[in-house]
C-alpha cells in the first residue's frame, strides 16, 4: 500500500506569502491614511489596546481550545523527551536569543542601525524567544511523523510554565538591555493575551468534548475556527505594517537585516535539540517534535507583548513580524531535514 503523502493545509503553507502581501497592504494604508490610523492606538483599557486585543484573542483562542492538559498524565512515558524540551525552551532559548540579538543589533550593525534603537529591537528578539510554539508545532509534528499524543503533551507543559516563566524571563533579559520595563504590564499582557484564553480554551474543550465528543471537536470545530485564527493575524499584520511604513521606507533593508538573527537562532536552537535528543536515545517520533518546538515561537504572543509594551510603530513590534515572515519557510526546511534524517532507536 502506497504511503500517503502528508501536507500542510493551504493557509499555513503559503503564510509567508500572505505576510508579505500583508506587508504591502500595510505600507500603503500607512501611506495613504496618515496620522488619521492612530486613533487605533489610543483605544486602550487598563493599558491594553483593543483592537489589538480582540485580534489577538481570534488568534489564541482557537489554538488553546486543542490543549487538552489530561494529557499531561502521560508526562512519565518519555520523561526524558519532556527534560530536553523544558531545559531547551526556558533554560537555553530565551538567552542564546538575546545573545545573538545582542551581537547583530549591538555590533555587528552599529553602522546600519541607530545605537538609541538597538535596545528595542534586541527586546523584540528576546520576546520572541521567551515564547515557545504552541500552535504551529502540531503541523510541523504532523509532517514529520512525531507522536502526536507526545506532541500534545510537550505542548500543553510549555503553555502551562508560560504561566510563572514568561513575564520573569523577559523581565530578566530587557533588564540586562537597560530597556525599562514596567512589570504590571508585562503581566497584564500574559493575564489577557495567556491566562483568559488558555481557561477559555479549556473550559470550552472540556465541555464540547463531553457534549459532543472529542472527534467532532476535532473534525468540525476546529476546522471551522482556524480560518478566524488565520485573518486576525493577517489583520494584525497590516496594522502594523501600516505603522512601520516609513520605518521601512526609510531603511528597506531592516526586514533583511532583522531576520538574519533570527534564522540563525532557528536553525541553531533546532540542531541543539535534535543532537541532544539523538544521544539521549529518543524515539525519532518524540525527538522530531521537540526540536520543533524549540525551534518555533508563539510569535502570536509575542506580537501581542510587543505592541502592548512598546507600541505598533517600534522596533521590538517589528521583530516578531519578522518572525513571522521567516519561520514557516524555515520550519519547513527543517521538517525537511527530519522526514530526510529518520532513525530507528535500538
Amino acid at each position: 500500500m502506497e504511503k500517503q503523502i502528508k501536507k500542510i493545509a493551504f493557509f499555513e503553507k503559503y503564510l509567508t506569502v500572505w505576510v508579505a502581501l500583508c506587508i504591502g497592504l500595510g505600507i500603503l494604508i500607512g501611506h495613504f491614511a496618515g496620522d488619521n490610523i492612530t486613533v487605533l492606538t489610543e483605544m486602550e483599557l487598563f493599558k491594553v489596546n483593543i483592537p489589538v486585543a480582540i485580534l489577538i484573542w481570534l488568534m489564541i483562542y482557537p489554538m488553546m481550545l486543542q490543549i487538552d492538559f489530561s494529557s499531561i498524565k502521560k508526562v512519565g512515558q518519555q520523561p526524558k523527551g519532556l527534560f530536553l524540551t523544558v531545559i531547551v525552551n526556558w533554560l537555553i532559548k530565551p538567552f542564546t536569543m538575546a545573545f545573538f540579538a545582542w551581537l547583530f543589533f549591538s555590533k555587528l550593525y552599529a553602522a546600519y542601525i541607530d545605537p538609541s534603537m538597538a535596545g528595542e529591537y534586541i527586546a523584540g528578539a528576546i520576546i520572541l524567544g521567551a515564547a515557545p510554539c504552541t500552535a504551529m508545532v502540531f503541523v510541523w509534528s504532523y509532517l514529520s511523523d512525531g507522536d502526536p499524543n507526545y506532541t500534545l503533551v510537550q505542548v500543553s507543559v510549555n503553555d502551562l510554565i508560560i504561566l510563572v516563566a514568561f513575564v520573569p524571563i523577559v523581565g530578566l533579559l530587557l533588564g540586562i538591555t537597560d530597556v525599562k520595563i514596567p512589570y504590571e504590564t508585562l503581566l497584564t499582557s500574559v493575564i489577557v493575551f495567556v491566562v483568559i484564553p488558555l481557561l477559555a480554551g479549556y473550559i470550552t474543550n472540556r465541555s464540547v468534548v463531553k457534549v459532543k465528543g472529542e472527534q467532532w471537536l476535532k473534525k468540525n470545530l476546529l476546522p471551522k475556527l482556524r480560518p478566524f485564527s488565520i485573518v486576525a493575524l493577517l489583520v494584525t499584520l497590516v496594522l502594523l505594517f501600516a505603522f512601520q511604513g516609513e520605518i521601512i521606507t526609510n531603511n528597506p533593508l531592516i526586514i533583511l537585516l532583522v531576520a538574519v538573527p533570527l534564522i540563525i537562532q532557528t536553525y541553531f536552537i533546532f540542531f541543539i535539540t535534535w543532537f541532544s535528543g539523538k544521544n539521549l536515545k529518543l524515539p525519532y517520533s518524540t525527538c522530531a517534535p521537540a526540536a520543533m518546538i524549540g525551534a518555533s515561537n508563539f510569535f502570536e504572543l509575542a506580537v501581542a507583548v510587543a505592541i502592548v509594551l512598546f507600541g505598533y510603530d517600534s522596533p521590538a513590534a517589528l521583530v516578531t513580524v519578522v518572525g513571522v515572515l521567516v519561520e514557516v519557510p524555515i520550519m519547513l526546511s527543517l521538517v525537511a531535514f527530519a522526514n530526510r534524517n529518520k532513525y530507528i532507536q535500538h
